[in-house]
């Protein structure tokens, strides 16, 4: 999943981020509301972390242009304080859950989670191509009924992939979802992950492969029946 955090307390977004992405999330960061309305109005993110309290635009501002603006993506609002009209005008302004500081970490994923669960209606529980089952929920990939073990990096990969079964995704096009907007790497690390997971998939009765469109990307095919 690629996540939004708005927080302008430098030392909690970094602490989130580095939390986040250890569990395999993309991971971006925006220190104030303007920037962070920007980003979330033309990147595709799965979730958003927003502030209260922020330099620019507050965090109601920042959820109510996004409303206005058609974006349903899954909003978990920070507020400082603990009073219950903040909680009441978050959820008013379109937030879809609020968490107060200081808050507990595991608190936060768990909520997290939950939005995203609810955010993914649209996409099936567990992906499907071939033999290949990957469950987004539960970060378990099997083949022909046989776990595989992959990192955290592999799964997204993969995931990304297996969401879009047939399509050729560009290097580019995987980065911009399995990455953060942080990253100024060389864009053939992909194909690093791409030759781990084929590794890794090459077992009897798989029953498909990722493919190489020459010029154009990846995409991962059932086998011919």
């Amino acid at each position: 999943m690629r996540l939004l955090i708005v927080e302008d307390e430098e030392r909690l977004a970094q602490s989130l981020r580095q939390g986040l992405a250890a569990e395999g999330h993309a991971v971006d960061l925006a220190p104030d509301g303007l920037q962070g309305l920007e980003l979330a109005l033309h990147e595709p993110y799965s979730a958003i972390v927003l502030d209260l309290m922020l330099p620019g635009l507050n965090g109601f501002k920042v959820c109510r242009e996004l409303r206005l603006a058609g974006h349903s993506v899954p909003i978990l609002m920070l507020t400082a304080k603990n009073g219950e009209y903040d909680e009441v005008e978050a959820l008013d302004c379109g937030a879809d859950d609020f968490l107060s500081k200081p808050f507990s970490y595991p608190v936060l994923t768990a909520r997290l989670r939950a939005l995203l669960r609810r955010g993914a209606t649209a996409r099936p529980p567990v992906l499907a191509v071939g033999a290949l089952r990957i469950d987004p929920a539960a970060r378990r990939c099997t083949v022909a009924e046989r776990q595989v073990r992959l990192t955290a990096k592999e799964f997204a990969v993969l995931e990304c992939l297996a969401g879009n079964p047939g399509e050729v995704i560009s290097k580019s096009g995987i980065l911009d979802t399995v990455w953060d907007s942080a990253f100024r790497g060389d864009v053939n690390i992909v194909e690093v992950y791409i030759a781990a997971l084929r590794r890794k998939l090459d077992v009897p009765g798989a029953g498909c492969r990722i493919e190489t469109v020459r010029g154009a990307g990846y995409r991962l095919v059932p086998d011919a029946p």
